[in-house]
């Protein structure tokens, strides 16, 4: 028990970062959104949705991870090409509330990794009510918290044995999370972009933004 513990931990430990390396990929470029702002911006956002959950769903369908305790890292292909897929919708949601040229790595790993690590992103971004501060964050500090979670994924894996799990319900265990968990981004997304954004930071500046206004004014 005391060698399977440590074995864990180990691939934990070598996981993460590979993880949060992951992660950084499709944070560090906000994608393109032919979306564009709308009388009723939450229905056209539930719709792209919805069709990314069922996209998810059918794209992992196939996932299926070889038995043994390192089985599960085989997974981290298909959480990149599910990390793609979401990070396409949060864009779009962005554009439907009139906000794509204020979507950041910040708000990005935010609406990304909310519902996965919500201790994690309050580094970054901190909910007031309907209000949203969003803290413009060195590469080093990114890097940080996107490791805090990539650790925390990582972790959260090995401790559902997931490399047991996969092979016996195969398509629809992972549709089934793809599902899920594309829903839960774009709930976040949806709830993030529909209220006032503040943004800080030596960069930014301190600047809001509110559903009904595409662009920044000065906070103060």
């Amino acid at each position: 028990m005391p060698d399977r513990r440590f074995s864990r931990r180990s691939t934990r430990l070598k996981a993460g970062p590979r993880i949060a390396e992951a992660i950084l990929d499709y944070v560090g470029q906000t994608p393109m959104t032919t979306e564009l702002a709308g009388a009723r911006p939450e229905l056209r956002a539930r719709a792209i949705a919805g069709t990314a959950a069922r996209h998810a769903a059918v794209t992992t369908s196939g996932l299926s991870l070889p038995p043994g305790p390192l089985g599960w890292l085989t997974l981290l292909p298909e959480l990149r090409t599910l990390w793609q897929l979401q990070t396409q919708m949060v864009a779009d949601i962005a554009g439907c509330y009139g906000k794509s040229a204020e979507l950041g790595r910040e708000e990005m790993i935010y609406c990304l990794f909310r519902h996965t690590d919500a201790q994690a992103v309050r580094d970054l971004v901190a909910q007031i009510g309907q209000r949203y501060v969003v803290q413009r964050a060195s590469r080093p500090q990114v890097q940080a918290v996107v490791l805090k979670i990539g650790m925390h994924i990582a972790q959260r894996l090995i401790g559902k044995g997931i490399s047991r799990w996969i092979p016996v319900f195969g398509a629809l265990g992972a549709g089934a999370y793809a599902y899920y968990d594309t829903s839960q981004v774009a709930d976040t997304a949806i709830e993030f972009f529909a209220g006032v954004i503040d943004v800080q930071g030596e960069d930014a500046g301190p600047q809001t933004y509110d559903a009904e206004d595409a662009g920044p004014h000065n906070s103060r």
